[in-house]
């Protein structure tokens, strides 16, 4: 079984996931850990638990979920593993985080490229990937089919969907990620995106307006 434990860190609110199984391994999704508390947020759940942390991961390299990739690269000692065209985002981090008044720290280079249909396999838990760009070019998600349950970064979420006007952003490409990789998942495969609260497919299916609006354009 996957379990599933949300974190919301920094300014923009943004949920960072650990990721574990039954034995206790476990990955550390999208860290968005700015402050020294919220570092310790995240250490303290680890250690409480008795984790064996064995991987970083990130959906994509937009600054609000890799503010705590040094961090995390550095405390647990892991494999950092990400798509390459998030590579070129990881780069940017700290112009565009000065931008933002954000003292971000440079982002390490992924240790591992993946990519759709590659797996991420850590304990009795194998995590399929699908590439889901459109909110930016390297975006994937990770998918445990066993539990039904998904780990959408930025590209759907509750009512809503990621927003395109970001550099590299395509709505497009954004709505062909979401209707042809995710909206054939079974309705019960519950949705943990980049920023508010889970949702599922069955009810992005029925009820998603922007999906709706473009299948039905």
């Amino acid at each position: 079984m996957l379990n599933v434990q949300a974190f919301i860190f920094n300014l923009y609110q943004e949920n960072t996931y650990i990721l574990s199984d039954s034995r206790g391994e476990a990955v550390i999704v999208d860290p968005g850990c700015y402050t020294s508390q919220e570092q310790e947020a995240l250490v303290d759940f680890v250690e409480k638990n008795h984790l064996n942390v064995k991987f970083l991961l990130n959906t994509h390299g937009h600054i609000d979920h890799m503010l705590g990739n040094a961090f995390v690269k550095s405390h647990f000692q892991v494999p950092f593993i990400t798509h390459q065209k998030v590579i070129g985002e990881l780069e940017a981090v700290s112009a565009y985080g000065a931008l933002m008044g954000l003292s971000a720290e440079p982002s390490p280079m992924p240790d591992q490229l993946v990519d759709e249909g590659d797996k991420v396999t850590f304990g009795d838990i194998s995590l399929e990937v699908f590439f889901t760009p459109g909110h930016s070019p390297g975006h994937i998600s990770f998918y445990h089919r066993e539990s039904k349950q998904l780990i959408s970064g930025d590209v759907l979420f509750d009512g809503s969907i990621g927003r395109t006007d970001l550099p590299g952003g395509s709505y497009e490409v954004l709505m062909e990620s979401i209707t042809k990789k995710l909206m054939p998942l079974p309705d019960a495969v519950r949705v943990y995106s980049g920023h508010g609260p889970s949702t599922t497919i069955g009810k992005e299916r029925a009820s998603n307006p922007f999906i709706l609006s473009y299948l039905n354009a």
